[in-house]
């Protein structure tokens, strides 16, 4: 059976059957769709694999501190930007 290695909440590490819902880049704290295409172009200019992390949901990435992407969750990112 594959594993996946997700994050929780706390920034532990955890070994699932199921594949994370959310990516994530440690870095920035920001997290995202797995098919945001800035990821995606940041993958492929290199040098964001190494900060790259993966949640469950988002409401697991929210309670580990990370912001949504402007890109791929325009809507949340604008109640994320109104509410702080």
């Amino acid at each position: 059976m594959k594993r996946y290695t997700l994050s929780r909440a706390d920034g532990t590490r955890y070994a699932s059957s199921r594949p994370g819902t959310i990516g994530g880049h440690r870095a920035t704290r920001i997290y995202g769709l797995l098919d945001c295409p800035s990821a995606r172009r940041a993958i492929d200019d290199g040098g964001y694999v190494r900060n790259r992390v993966f949640f469950a949901d988002e409401p697991t990435a929210v309670a580990a501190g990370y912001r949504p992407c402007a890109r791929c969750l325009p809507d949340r990112y604008r109640e994320w930007k109104s509410s702080g």
